[in-house]
């Protein structure tokens, strides 16, 4: 088996399997490291162990795979991975709205998640990097958003496009974490609730129907906050009026995201009955991280097509053109 290959296969099932970001990141270094590595060095084990960026755990994969094996690391994250969730819709997804990069708090740069996008067989993909507000999150500010902008239009080619974004958070007061200005040169935005999520049900009515009123925005993204699972631990959903919520969605033809994270499963399968009732679009997005994680559309693409939701009300099934039509 081919080392890098192998590097990178087991830092993709890390990633979707959201285990640390640092295990995933050093199987991703490792491979960058190798393939720069002269044939000299990959092939003498005293000098490819003593390099920068290859680890105890790393030397063991790539000296197995050069010798003909597949990795027993590998062997057994193939056991453990739980098998993706196949479904007719997931076929008919044609690209992917929420993604993050180094840029924020995602783990690789912009061109590995094209790269990945495209080894999914992607349209397009759109990079949505956080706002300013979310600190934690490195958010960028006006300026580095600009700067970001061309890079990612850059890695569109061939069959694919990298569309340019923003995640960008609902503030208290129902405005957008960015200049307007700056809102209306990106392909996409999706706006979500960051702060403040325990906030009262009737302002935060008011406060999420304001943001999705606003006309760049496309996507309401991951909608009660929840998580119900993982590392994170657990968080209740967000209180607001669905009904209401989703009727603006509606009106201003923004999508609902189905987000295909397991630990949030947002919306949950009642408010997700709400939305279609009320005639909403949808985009089933993965919200990645990294790019392992953009194969978790199958998990988002599993609940819609359990919800009953029609492809034609979903965004992420139409072709580019017509995406962009919708989202401009």
């Amino acid at each position: 088996m081919d080392p890098v290959d192998a590097l990178l296969e087991i830092a993709s099932l890390l990633e979707r399997e959201r285990a640390s970001r640092y295990r995933a990141k050093a199987f991703r270094q490792a491979a960058a490291t190798l393939q720069d590595l002269p044939d000299d060095v990959q092939t003498d084990p005293t000098r490819l162990r003593a390099a920068k960026g290859i680890g105890e755990s790393t030397f063991a994969v790539i000296r197995q795979a050069q010798s003909g094996q597949v990795p027993d690391y590998l062997v057994e994250l193939r056991g453990d991975v739980e098998p993706e969730r196949v479904s007719a819709l997931r076929a008919k997804l044609r690209g992917d709205l929420h993604a993050h990069t180094d840029w924020s708090d995602g783990t690789t740069l912009i061109p590995v998640m094209a790269a990945a996008a495209r080894a999914l067989g992607h349209e397009y993909q759109a990079i949505t990097d956080h706002s300013p507000r979310l600190r934690v999150a490195r958010g960028l500010s006006a300026e580095r958003l600009r700067e970001q902008m061309p890079l990612v239009r850059a890695e569109s080619g061939e069959g694919f496009t990298l569309l340019a974004g923003i995640e960008v958070d609902i503030l208290e007061d129902g405005t957008l974490d960015q200049e307007d200005d700056l809102l209306a040169e990106l392909d996409i935005v999706v706006a979500s609730v960051h702060s403040k999520l325990r906030m009262d049900a009737r302002p935060m009515t008011a406060r999420m129907i304001a943001a999705v009123s606003h006309p760049r925005v496309n996507v309401l993204g991951h909608c009660t906050g929840r998580l119900v699972q993982g590392d994170r631990g657990t968080r209740p959903p967000s209180a607001f009026d669905a009904a209401a919520v989703f009727a603006a969605c509606a009106e201003n033809g923004v999508a609902v995201e189905i987000n295909s994270r397991p630990e949030r499963q947002d919306p949950p399968d009642e408010l997700m009955a709400i939305a279609l009732d009320a005639g909403c679009l949808f985009s089933i997005d993965s919200d990645a991280h990294a790019p392992g994680q953009l194969s978790l559309l199958d998990h988002g693409a599993e609940r819609a097509e359990r919800a009953g939701i029609p492809p034609s009300r979903i965004v992420t099934t139409w072709g580019l053109s017509r995406l962009l039509a919708w989202a401009g």
